[in-house]
């Protein structure tokens, strides 16, 4: 074990390595990101950030780490993620249609799918001890899977630092579950995941605001590809704890994307068409700078993969109290920064009827708003 920990250190400093010469490469390639009305960078920044973390973790897993990695596993998702950073790579230069994109992770996906044989086959329903064999839907659930989270990461890379410190946090987070709770049998898969969380931590001092070097679509396709693909191995049967755990793991970009989803239908948008009214858009809208919305965001990806290590310590009645928790507050946190637009707060103006209703009932309640003048009635009723 101490011998994989000085293994991992070792990658962090290969990446940090790698990175300028992976910038100079972007520059010489032209995959430059060019400030536009929907970027936040003010200058051109090279992107291809992702290639330098492709690289490291495959001198990882052929090189250093090679004895822990199933040879045909390895070569298979070795074929599958080179699709996916070929396609990041092609965005970076010259910029893909969102349908191209989706081509090219499909296509990846296939690999893992049939190649690799990494797929969802069972579904254990909870409370009824039944199992339900997936069968034909196997192909398009594990499909819709890694679609799903590749794209959620891509999605949140709007900041320096941003998918990089989200997804090292997920990272990590996974390779804790597997090797405590999972019991899968397959040591390789948490390596797996320390593995790309030592990437991300060589590269993020160059991805930090301010940032030296993006991500990219090379590199935000690659690493949402990754941890689809390592989340997987985890759910090869599916039970619901199994499937709740990754899900609330990358509670982040997954709420970013599907309020995403439904902002852009509600405003009769295409679902593919960009906007700036994400995450991170709004809580820099709120008055809080570059760096302090990064670190916000990176809290609340800690308080998700906590909250995801307290579902498998906790007993079926306390798992139903976190989900229940976790829902209300989410949609308060959601309502309040307006990540759906500024009228949607149904549950704000529910709780506030509740106080209203409440304080009309029981005139001793005392409700003003701030900044004003306490009522006389209410002054009287304290002197007397």
């Amino acid at each position: 074990m101490f011998k994989i920990i000085v293994e991992l250190f070792f990658l962090v400093i290969i990446q940090a390595a790698i990175t300028p010469f992976i910038r100079r490469l972007a520059f010489v390639l032209g995959a430059v990101d060019i400030p536009n009305k929907r970027r936040v960078n003010k200058k051109p920044m090279p992107t291809l950030g992702g290639l330098g973390i492709f690289v490291t973790f495959n001198i990882g897993a052929f090189i250093l780490l090679r004895d822990q990695f199933p040879t045909h596993e390895a070569f298979s998702i070795l074929l599958g993620s080179s699709v996916i950073v070929l396609t990041g790579i092609i965005d970076d230069i010259m910029e893909l249609k969102p349908r191209q994109k989706m081509l090219g992770i499909f296509i990846g996906a296939l690999v893992i799918y049939f190649l690799a044989g990494i797929k969802m086959n069972v579904l254990n329903l909870p409370f009824l001890n039944k199992q339900i064999n997936l069968g034909w839907w196997s192909l398009p659930i594990t499909i819709f899977w890694i679609l799903a989270l590749t794209n959620a990461v891509d999605l949140i890379d709007g900041l320096d630092g941003l998918a990089d410190g989200v997804s090292m946090i997920s990272l990590i987070t996974m390779g804790i579950v597997g090797y405590f709770f999972l019991h899968t049998g397959q040591l390789y898969i948490p390596i797996g995941c320390f593995m790309l969380a030592a990437c991300l931590l060589g590269f993020l001092p160059y991805n930090f605001h301010p940032a030296k070097i993006f991500l990219g679509d090379t590199g935000a396709l690659y690493i949402g590809f990754m941890i689809a693909v390592f989340s997987l191995k985890g759910l090869k049967n599916v039970t619901f704890i199994s499937l709740l755990v990754p899900v609330t793991i990358l509670g982040v970009p997954i709420t970013d994307t599907i309020y995403a989803m439904i902002r852009r239908k509600l405003n009769n948008r295409p679902v593919s068409q960009a906007d700036k009214h994400h995450l991170h858009h709004q809580l820099m809208k709120m008055g809080l700078t570059h760096r302090q919305t990064v670190l916000t965001i990176y809290a609340l990806s800690l308080i998700f993969s906590f909250i995801s290590l307290l579902f498998l310590l906790s007993p079926m009645w306390g798992m139903w109290v976190l989900i229940a928790g976790l829902a209300v507050a989410l949609e308060f946190f959601v309502e309040s920064i307006g990540l759906l637009g500024e009228k949607y707060k149904p549950l704000m103006n529910l709780t506030q009827k509740l106080i209203n209703s409440r304080s009309k009932k029981d005139p001793t309640v005392e409700v003003w708003h701030l900044g004003q003048d306490k009522p006389e009635q209410l002054k009287k009723k304290k002197k007397d």
